[in-house]
Formats: structure tokens, C-alpha cells, sequence
């Protein structure tokens, strides 16, 4: 069985919670077989860095990077990761890049070794929302997805990156964006994993 790393997010712009960090949690406690996770800060750099660390530590056939879309009402696995931080908002150590290169001089892009279009039917199938997105943003999940991808680019190791929605316990905080159960969420995950891991 493939072995499968799998990274969240902790709470970021003063949000009290991420529902990529519960999901990692309730993983955690778990334990399933063959699947390694966990939380990564949302600093631009400093979290790629520590992803790719682990990536060398653990050695795993596939990684799987989640991260909170606010303001989606779908499972949005990302097709293509895109060289550029651009930052609406200060990450939670302050940083706010404008228009810089993640790594100076590297592709425009990277494109998800995961099973994208796969994942999304299969998810359909189980009557979860989801789609493929073309655009991860240029925030710290971005950032991530890059240096993931361009860390294993040279490995035998499939990577790519996964937007899940708000968590309905986050609905008081941002009153009006869609929200998901994170039992949804929970299985989706789990289907996910057991779909890379076949593959």
C-alpha cells in the first residue's frame, strides 16, 4: 500500500479555527494505515520548507496538501501550481509578498501529478460536491503546491494540492460563504486518499 503524507493548515486572519487542521486531527487519531499527516504554519516559504523536510523525512509515494477556500461550496482539487506570491493579506508571521517570484527564475508553473480529474468523478460519485479549480490563488497555499512540486519533480513521488470550503462550525465568522460538513469533508479526504493510494 502506497505510502501517503498529508498536510493542513493551521487557523490563519484571525480565524479561530481551519478545517484542513481538524481534518488532520481526526486523521491523526485515526491512524490509518500508510497515511502520514500534518500542520503546517501559513508562512510564505517557511511552510513549503518544512513540507519538503518531511517529504525527505517520511519518503512518501504521494502527498496530498490541503488547504481552506473560503468562499468555495466544493472539494476543489488544483490542477496547476503558478510561480507568484501575490498577498491580499499578511501571512501570521506579517508577510505580505507583491508580485515576487516563489523561486526566482523557476517555471511559471507546475502542473498536479495527482489523479485530478479521477478524484473529482469519484468524489461525484459518492454525491460530494466537487470540481477541479485552475487556480490555487497566489496566497501561502500556492506558495505550498509550488515548492511541493517543484521538490518532487525529480522523485517518484505524486503531489498536488486539495481546497476543501469552510467547515460549518466557521459559519458565525463568515456569515454568508458556503460551509461544509466536516463529516463531508472527512470522507472525501478518506476517498481521496484511498483513490492516490490505488493508483
Amino acid at each position: 500500500m502506497k505510502r501517503v503524507l498529508l498536510t493542513g493548515f493551521e487557523p490563519f486572519n484571525k480565524a479561530s479555527s481551519n478545517p484542513t487542521q481538524e481534518l488532520v486531527r481526526i486523521l491523526e487519531t485515526e491512524k490509518l494505515p500508510n497515511v502520514m499527516t500534518a500542520t503546517l504554519p501559513v508562512e510564505f516559504g517557511r511552510a513549503g520548507l518544512i513540507a519538503c523536510k518531511l517529504i525527505d523525512e517520511v519518503k512518501p509515494d504521494v502527498v496530498i496538501a490541503l488547504g481552506q477556500a473560503e468562499g468555495r461550496a466544493e472539494i476543489t482539487p488544483e490542477k496547476i501550481a503558478i510561480n507568484l506570491d501575490n498577498a491580499r493579506i499578511p501571512d501570521n508571521a506579517g508577510n505580505m509578498p507583491s508580485g515576487t517570484e516563489i523561486i526566482p527564475g523557476g517555471p511559471d508553473g507546475y502542473f498536479s501529478t495527482l489523479p485530478v480529474e479521477e478524484i473529482v468523478k469519484t468524489l461525484q460519485k459518492e454525491k460530494l460536491p466537487a470540481s477541479v479549480s485552475y487556480s490555487a490563488g497566489t496566497f501561502v497555499c500556492n506558495n505550498v503546491f509550488y515548492l511541493i512540486q517543484s521538490h518532487c519533480k525529480d522523485k517518484n513521488i505524486k503531489s498536488g494540492f486539495v481546497h476543501v470550503p469552510l467547515m460549518e462550525s466557521q459559519a458565525a465568522e463568515f456569515p454568508g460563504l458556503p460551509v461544509l460538513s466536516i463529516e463531508m469533508m472527512l470522507k472525501a479526504t478518506k476517498i481521496m486518499i484511498a483513490e492516490v493510494q490505488r493508483q
